[in-house]
C-alpha cells in the first residue's frame, strides 16, 4: 500500500492524510457525544435526538449545495473552509451548555462536512486521473483506519474530560487546515461553470442514467449502516458491539485494495456493483437464519452478526471503488462535485427513511422478518443495477486515456470520454 501511495502526487497523498485525520478527529468525538449530553448535561432523549438529528440533517441535506459551490470556486477553497468550520463547531461543543448552542455546534459540524465532503472526492478523482479506481481504494482504506482510531482515541481522553476530547477534535482540524493552506494545490475540473446554481442543478437532474444510478444505490447505503443500528441492536448492550466494529474496520484496511485488484480483473464496474448488492443481500440470511431456528442462542446470534458484519464489509469494499468511479463517469466530467453531493444527498434520504422502516420492523415483527426485507432490499438493489447496465446506462464509461490534470483553478483538464467502466489496464489497479 505504500508504494502505491508514493506513487501518486503530493496532493494525492495529502488528501489521504486528510481524510484519515477528518475521520479520526470526527469518531473520537461523535460516538460519545450522546453521552455527554445525557450524563454531563442531564438533557431528555427527545432533546439528544434533536441535537444529533440537526448536526445530520445539516450535512445530507446540504450535500448537493456544498458540490455546488466546490464546482464554482474550485475544491481546495470549500475542503478548507469545511475543515476551519468543523474546527469552530467542535471547540463550541467543549463549552456549549445550553440547546440553542449545541443546535448551533451541531449545525457547524454538519454544514462542514457538506462543504467538504464532495469537494475532496472531486478533487480526488481529478488529480488520479485514469487511476481513479485505484485511488478511490487506497481512499477507503485510509478513511476505514480513521474510523477504527479515532473512537480508541476518544476513548482515552473521555478518562480525563469530554471537554478534552472536544478541544483535541477542534485541534486536528485546525492543524489540518493549516496544512492544507501551505501544502494543497489548487484544482478545479474545467473553467468556471456558467449559469445559476439552479441551473447547474437542473443540469444534473436531468442526467437520467446518473439519477437513475444514484436510486438503485440509495438502498446499497441503508444496507451498510445496518452495522451501526440493527447489528448492535440485535446484539444488545454488550462489549461485542465493540468487536462488531473493530472488525469491520480491520477487514475493510486488510482486503481493499487485494478486492479491488482482484475484481477489476475480472468484471466491469457495473458487475462489480452488482455483485456486491448481491453481497449484501446475502449478508442477513446467516441472521434471518438464527433468528427464525435458534433465536435464544447467543453464540450462535454472535457468529450470525459478525458474519454479517463481515459479509457486509467485503462487499462495501468491492462496490465503493467502483460507485465512486461510475459517478465520475455519469457526470461526463463536468460538474463532478455537485454530481458526487446529489448523490450524498439521495443516499442521505435513503438511509434516514430506510432506518425509519428497520427500525419499525425491529419493534413489530421481531424475528427473521427484518433480516429478510433487508437481504430483499438488497436483491432489488441489484437487479436494478443489473437492469441499468443491461440496458446500456452504465457502459462507455470509462476514459480509455485521461490526461493528466492541471493544478491552476482555472485549469481545463482532459474530461472522460466515453468509455466501458472495466478499466483498459489490466494491471493492479478505488456510501
Amino acid at each position: 500500500m505504500w508504494g502505491r501511495l508514493r506513487s501518486f502526487d503530493r496532493s494525492v497523498r495529502l488528501l489521504m492524510l486528510n481524510q484519515l485525520t477528518i475521520n479520526i478527529g470526527f469518531y473520537m468525538l461523535m460516538p460519545y457525544l450522546a453521552g455527554h449530553l445525557s450524563t454531563g448535561l442531564g438533557m431528555t432523549a427527545a432533546t439528544i435526538g434533536l441535537v444529533l438529528g440537526v448536526r445530520n440533517l445539516s450535512q445530507q441535506g446540504l450535500f448537493l449545495l456544498g458540490g455546488t459551490l466546490a464546482d464554482r470556486y474550485g475544491y481546495r477553497p470549500l475542503i478548507i473552509a469545511g475543515c476551519l468550520l468543523r474546527t469552530a463547531g467542535f471547540a463550541l461543543l467543549a463549552f456549549a451548555a445550553t440547546l440553542p448552542a449545541l443546535l448551533v455546534a451541531s449545525t457547524m459540524t454538519g454544514l462542514a462536512g457538506a462543504l467538504f465532503n464532495p469537494a475532496v472526492r472531486a478533487y480526488l478523482a481529478n488529480q488520479a486521473g485514469e487511476r481513479r479506481l485505484e485511488a478511490f481504494a487506497m481512499f477507503n482504506v485510509f478513511y476505514q483506519a480513521g474510523i477504527l482510531a479515532g473512537p480508541l482515541l476518544g476513548l482515552a481522553l473521555m478518562s480525563v474530560d469530554f471537554r478534552l476530547v472536544c478541544l483535541v477534535a477542534a485541534a486536528l482540524f485546525a492543524a489540518l487546515s493549516v496544512v492544507q493552506i501551505r501544502a494543497l494545490p489548487p484544482c478545479r475540473a474545467g473553467a468556471v461553470p456558467t449559469g445559476g446554481v439552479l441551473a447547474h442543478w437542473r443540469a444534473v437532474l436531468v442526467n437520467r442514467p446518473f439519477a437513475l444510478f444514484s436510486l438503485a444505490m440509495a438502498g446499497s447505503y441503508v444496507l451498510s449502516f445496518q452495522i451501526y443500528l440493527a447489528l448492535p441492536l440485535q446484539l444488545g448492550a454488550t462489549g461485542a458491539v465493540s468487536v462488531l466494529f473493530i472488525l469491520s474496520a480491520l477487514v475493510a484496511i486488510a482486503g481493499q485494495l487485494r478486492i479491488t485488484d482482484w475484481a477489476r480483473a475480472r468484471w466491469t464496474g457495473p458487475q462489480a456493483i452488482t455483485r456486491g448488492l448481491v453481497l449484501m443481500a446475502a449478508a442477513f440470511l446467516p441472521v434471518a437464519a438464527q433468528a427464525a431456528a435458534w433465536p435464544h442462542s447467543a453464540v450462535l446470534r454472535l457468529a450470525a452478526v459478525l458474519a454479517c458484519a463481515v459479509m457486509l464489509t467485503v462487499a462495501t469494499t468491492l462496490t465503493y471503488p467502483f460507485e465512486m468511479d461510475t459517478v465520475v463517469a455519469l457526470s461526463g466530467g463536468h460538474l463532478i462535485a455537485t454530481h458526487y453531493g446529489l448523490y450524498n444527498t439521495v443516499a442521505g434520504i435513503g438511509i434516514a427513511l430506510g432506518n425509519l422502516l428497520t427500525g419499525a420492523l425491529l419493534d413489530t415483527r421481531p424475528g427473521a422478518a427484518p433480516w429478510l426485507v433487508l437481504s430483499a432490499l438488497g436483491l432489488g438493489c441489484a437487479l436494478a443495477m443489473a437492469g441499468l447496465n443491461r440496458r446500456g446506462r452504465l457502459t462507455d464509461l470509462t476514459p480509455k486515456t485521461v490526461r493528466r490534470p492541471g493544478l491552476s483553478e482555472r485549469s481545463t483538464p482532459g474530461h472522460a470520454e466515453a468509455g466501458d467502466t472495466e478499466h483498459t489496464s489490466s494491471a493492479g489497479p478505488q456510501r
